[in-house]
């Protein structure tokens, strides 16, 4: 039996039934969340963030003190994770991102810091986080309707989906979209440089996993979002779905 991101990178066979999905992964800075969000919205669809549920789980297993390399040895770790309750809630009035409720906690901010996005980063590398949380997005997908973000959405979780697209842009733009995001928020970006290498560190370990690599699925249709602003990506997408209806 093989596991299901042994296949990724691949396109669906003929033989298989399209779901009514619409998948969008890419690099981090590239715009996946807005963008994800605007074309949900313009469907009807319910937006599935994906990258939030592996924040919190990082969040999750940052606090139990042990690293990477000690977590994934950790025979009771996937048990652990199939214990936990999850759900992901609209954004507050005033926030960009949505809220998770995982056990008693909700959580929102928190997630969006760098150091979470680089324990997100290390811990999707283990087994046991993409085996138990690949199978809870799937089984949110279950009844269609869903625009599906993250990094793998189009290759192992929803390989099915009607509607792919991978979305890139130069790690110089996404860095520059990035520090934008961050001081929009009131904070302080002391070293430009250092992102930018952080950022190009995170997109060498994503694309180089041997889990579920980043790379656009076969049939995905690629978009260059580096001079296309928001509206103009969101068009060009909306355009490529009502093209090729179920």
């Amino acid at each position: 039996m093989s596991l299901p991101w042994e296949n990724a990178c691949v396109s669906c066979t003929m033989s298989e039934t399209r779901q009514a999905i619409v998948t969008i992964d890419g690099p981090a800075g590239v715009g996946k969340s807005t963008i994800s969000r605007l074309i949900a919205a313009e469907l009807g669809f319910t937006y599935l963030d994906t990258g939030s549920m592996y924040r919190a789980i990082a969040w999750v297993l940052a606090e139990s003190g042990k690293g990477t390399d000690e977590l994934g040895h950790d025979e009771g770790l996937a048990t652990q994770l199939q214990g936990l309750e999850m759900d992901l809630l609209p954004p507050l009035p005033g926030e960009e991102y949505g809220r998770v409720r995982i056990g008693k906690d909700v959580l929102g901010p928190e997630l969006r810091t760098e150091e979470m996005s680089r324990l997100a980063s290390a811990v999707s590398t283990l087994p046991q986080v993409r085996t138990v949380l690949t199978a809870m997005q799937q089984r949110m997908g279950e009844i269609g309707k869903v625009v599906a973000e993250g990094r793998d959405t189009g290759t192992v979780v929803f390989p099915s989906a009607a509607w792919k697209f991978f979305l890139d842009a130069t790690a110089e733009e996404r860095a520059r979209r990035r520090v934008r995001q961050l001081r929009a928020r009131g904070e302080i970006v002391p070293d430009e440089a250092a992102l930018l290498k952080n950022l190009i560190a995170r997109d060498l370990a994503d694309r180089n996993r041997p889990i579920a690599p980043l790379c656009p699925a076969d049939d995905a249709r690629i978009v260059d979002t580096t001079s296309l602003s928001i509206a103009e990506v969101v068009e060009e997408m909306l355009a490529s779905i009502r093209k090729h209806p179920l």
